[in-house]
């Protein structure tokens, strides 16, 4: 059997459009090479002129890879229609005899490949890596046998990291709902009364307090290190995960950016980041015992001084209560950011400490576990990108 092929030889682009306006099902595409809900304002658009993705195919930016220098490419595997950007390109295998959908989007998922398009792409003429780039693109295949044993190996994995990430945000609705029952709904408690203010209320017995009096508040570095071969990461915004940060497509500083950008803001284990610019409010707790990044234009809430708290205020950061308030300041905004000084002075219910203590007591456990699984997870991308990896050996 043939083993060595062009991608074109493999792969037809696909151009069904929304001519009936039957599909809503509107996503983009990530970095991480998945679907992700659409942030597109799509008030006055023709979605006529929008593509569908069936199932078992791809949907794929070329635009954005000179400026990324990833490839973003998805591919569907619901049983649902997913419309995308007319700027997409869609295709789909010619023939799973000779390569399975899924063994080509474990393909796509390797680094060696973004790196070979971002080669591809910084080296053309017209700076680009296109539809006609990628069907020139050499591939070897495996009979389809062994596709079949790699596809089932990565699938064990992928599907033991979907049952983690499950059960954390079963476990995050769990400690949410806690947090709820004790600070805004007052459910079976008994105080005698309460005081109102703009995002809530709270006992009478309790204070209101700015954030930056119980915990340190800072920022991450407003300069632009410049990228360098190796050194440390510099985190931004959308690195941040909910108990880690992905540093997959993070560059590296030298060690002299890091250690200027720790000045200002020098992030430690069981301290709590912030998106400020683009997606406000994404939040991740800091669960590494060395840090080995600097962060950008992110918050910084210094738990880790206070660690018999740090729960509270994570639950507290996560609730609605600060959302209704970071929205707000940017009610009328033309830019997606928010202040240092607005995080600082967050309207903080501080209550008694008896009940501070029962509360953390409670979801302790939870948030524990909650760790654990990401931790886990974190183990398992990295067999993932050992199996996808391996493919380029075959």
């Amino acid at each position: 059997m043939r083993s060595n092929y062009k991608i074109g030889d493999v792969i037809r682009q696909v151009d069904t459009r929304n001519t009936d306006l039957l599909c809503d099902n509107l996503k983009g595409l990530s970095m991480s090479k998945e679907f992700r809900p659409s942030t597109s304002n799509i008030v006055g658009t023709d979605l006529t002129k929008y593509k569908i993705v069936q199932n078992k195919q791809f949907a794929v930016d070329f635009m954005s890879v000179i400026r990324v220098h990833k490839i973003p490419i998805a591919l569907n595997f619901t049983n649902e229609q997913i419309l995308v950007s007319p700027a997409y390109t869609v295709f789909e295998v010619k023939d799973e005899s000779i390569i399975l959908t899924d063994y080509l989007m474990m393909w796509f998922s390797r680094p060696e490949f973004d790196r070979y398009a971002d080669f591809r792409s910084d080296a053309a003429i017209r700076g680009g890596y296109g539809w006609n780039e990628l069907c020139d693109t050499n591939i070897y295949i495996p009979p389809i046998e062994k596709q079949r044993e790699i596809v089932k190996a990565y699938k064990t994995v992928t599907d033991r990291i979907e049952l983690k990430r499950k059960i954390n945000d079963n476990l995050e609705a769990t400690a949410q709902a806690i947090f709820k029952s004790m600070f805004i709904d007052y459910e079976g408690a008994v105080y005698s009364s309460y005081i109102d203010f703009e995002f809530g209320k709270y006992p009478a017995s309790w204070n209101l307090v700015d954030l930056d009096t119980i915990i340190d508040v800072r920022d991450g570095t407003h300069d632009s290190p410049s990228p360098t071969e190796f050194g440390k990461y510099l985190i931004t915004s959308r690195h941040l995960l909910p108990y880690a940060v992905d540093r997959s497509d993070a560059y590296f500083i030298s060690e002299a950016d890091f250690m200027k950008a720790n000045e200002r803001s020098k992030v430690e284990y069981g301290d709590i980041l912030f998106s400020m610019i683009g997606t406000i409010g994404i939040i991740s707790f800091i669960t590494d015992k060395e840090i080995d990044f600097a962060i950008k234009n992110v918050g910084l809430f210094r738990t880790s001084q206070n660690s018999k708290i740090r729960y509270f205020i994570l639950s507290y950061l996560k609730s609605k209560i600060v959302e209704n308030y970071i929205a707000s300041y940017m009610a009328g905004s033309t830019q997606s950011y928010v202040s240092l000084n607005v995080l600082r002075k967050i309207p903080l219910i501080l209550p008694t400490e008896d009940v501070l203590q029962h509360f953390e007591k409670k979801v302790t456990p939870l948030y524990s576990k909650m760790i654990e699984n990401t931790q886990e997870i974190t183990k398992l991308n990295d067999l993932k990108d050992v199996i996808t990896t391996s493919m380029s050996s075959l």
